[in-house]
């Protein structure tokens, strides 16, 4: 277990030093952007207000981004090995045969059907969803395909969770947040799940998924466990 934790530090330790420069590279990309684009920018932002403030409610609905609050926590890890993980927080893992790498739909309009409940792998829409936790509406399902692309993870969550635990899901993502995106599903039949797109085998690779009907304590494990080995592992490697 201490050469599994040392293997972990210098894992974490690595991903550090690639959400350093992938943070600065970002910064200089929307340096250049904002001098080029900032009119085009604005007018999307107004857009995206407008048609945000007019959005339906419902269950999750947020008003100040309270839907993964602050003041969570999550235990110590455990188990580190996914399938001793899964088992113990009684969540399901499924594999399938993926699809759609580089295959870009160009408008935002247009959508893509699925295999899976949340999305793994298939056509995608041209760019990607951007790392974070979204307190609020999420991207949309292509774009957040896309980003599994890359070899993001994605943590799925019902937006009807108790207030405690989706504070406990922030908590977890504000411990290691590299190449990480948790996102409100409000139409899956799980409390959480979390995907992933593997590169191999080509041409397509393997979606990946870890299905939680519910919460409980070992079910952070469980995330951490599919996080770690899934990460960075999509088939178009961007930092």
């Amino acid at each position: 277990m201490s050469h599994r934790r040392q293997q972990k530090e210098a894992l974490r330790r690595e991903r550090e030093e690639r959400e350093r420069k992938a943070r600065e590279a970002q910064k200089r990309k929307r340096l250049v952007g904002y001098g080029a684009g900032g009119a085009l920018v604005l007018a999307v932002a107004i857009v995206l207000f407008v048609a945000l403030a007019g959005g339906s409610s419902g269950e999750g609905d947020s008003k100040s981004g309270d839907l993964l609050p602050d003041g969570g926590s999550v235990p110590k890890q455990k188990v580190f090995q996914l399938d001793a993980a899964a088992r113990a927080s009684r969540c399901r893992l499924k594999s399938s045969k993926g699809s759609g790498v580089a295959t870009h739909t160009t408008s935002p309009n247009e959508k893509v059907h699925y295999k899976t409940n949340p999305p793994t792998t298939g056509r995608h829409y041209q760019i990607p969803a951007e790392d974070g936790a979204y307190a609020g509406p999420p991207p949309s399902d292509e774009a957040l395909v896309h980003a599994l692309e890359h070899g993001r993870v994605i943590i799925w969550f019902k937006p009807s969770l108790p207030e405690q635990q989706r504070a406990d899901l922030k908590a977890l993502f504000d411990e290691d947040s590299y190449q990480m995106l948790v996102v409100q599903r409000r139409n899956m039949p799980y409390a959480i799940a979390a995907s992933a797109w593997n590169r191999d085998p080509q041409p397509g690779g393997t979606g990946r998924l870890l299905l939680c009907d519910n919460v409980n304590t070992d079910t952070w494990d469980a995330l951490r466990a599919f996080r770690d080995e899934h990460r960075s592992n999509g088939p178009e490697p961007v930092p």
